[in-house]
């Protein structure tokens, strides 16, 4: 069976407008598919959709308006074949703090809603466009989701609590989901990044120098990974027929100290 063909189909990348969503989005682009950057960040986000030929949605992940938007804008450049859940944030905080005081609910409550549940939503709305287009080979095949986790979801640090929490999550609902849509011949896989060189490190000599001892923690290669090579993971994930169901820790090695 050859590699599920891109060509002329469409794509949803959350997140897309940055880090691991760009540079899927951007392969996927390559790869002929045409790219709905699904993003908050809407000057970033128009730029790589225009660079790439694809097209830009404003996208609150939780939101289930904006979700159908993002995955309309795609059903109608050509039949949605995959989407990319890469859109994420973390919020550091211990259980309870230096004075005994409790972590704020608040917070814990924001990360689950974007990380979780925004990836359930976009996957489920995902799903059900998938299913209604017509299959690509004699499997019946019509699509791929690609989640994305974090090596927190297995050792997460002091202070992850709500991420690790909300990664963990999208770890255990990766196997059901791939049970449910197995059915309309749909595969769902999750990636789960180690240290990644994303903006959330910040700029500047003080931000390298952070980095580069970030990047001594890794096993072999000694360095941050990059998200193009993480996006390399991701079209394997999509285009591979017989990956499904799996979760797949792409991190140098790395197994996180507990700070």
């Amino acid at each position: 069976m050859p590699r599920m063909n891109l060509e002329g189909a469409s794509a949803v990348v959350t997140g897309g407008a940055s880090g691991i969503g760009e540079a899927a989005a951007r392969q996927l682009a390559e790869a002929g598919a045409r790219v709905v950057v699904a993003d908050m960040n809407e000057d970033r986000g128009s730029a790589v959709a225009s660079e790439i030929g694809g097209i830009f949605a404003k996208t609150d992940v939780s939101s289930e308006e904006d979700g159908l938007a993002a995955v309309a804008a795609a059903s109608e450049m050509g039949p949605l074949r995959a989407l990319v859940n890469s859109a994420g944030i973390g919020m550091a905080g211990r259980t309870i703090d230096r004075n005994n005081e409790p972590f704020d609910l608040g917070i814990y409550t924001k990360v689950i809603e974007v990380n979780l549940i925004g990836s359930f939503n976009m996957l489920r709305l995902a799903a059900s466009a998938m299913a209604k287009t017509e299959p690509v080979d004699a499997d019946g095949s019509r699509g791929a989701v690609v989640n994305m986790a974090s090596a927190a979801a297995f050792d997460g640090q002091i202070g992850q609590a709500a991420y690790s929490s909300s990664k963990g999550g999208v770890v255990g609902m990766t196997l059901p989901i791939a049970r449910d849509l197995s059915a309309v011949g749909i595969r769902v896989n999750t990636i789960a990044p180690g240290l990644i060189d994303t903006p959330i490190y910040g700029e500047g000599e003080q931000s390298e120098q952070f980095k580069a001892h970030l990047g001594q923690s890794v096993l072999f290669p000694k360095r941050l990974g990059s998200g193009e090579e993480l996006a390399f993971m991701v079209m394997e994930c999509i285009t591979n027929p017989y990956m499904n169901g799996e979760t797949i820790r792409v991190d140098g090695g790395i197994r996180m100290p507990p700070k």
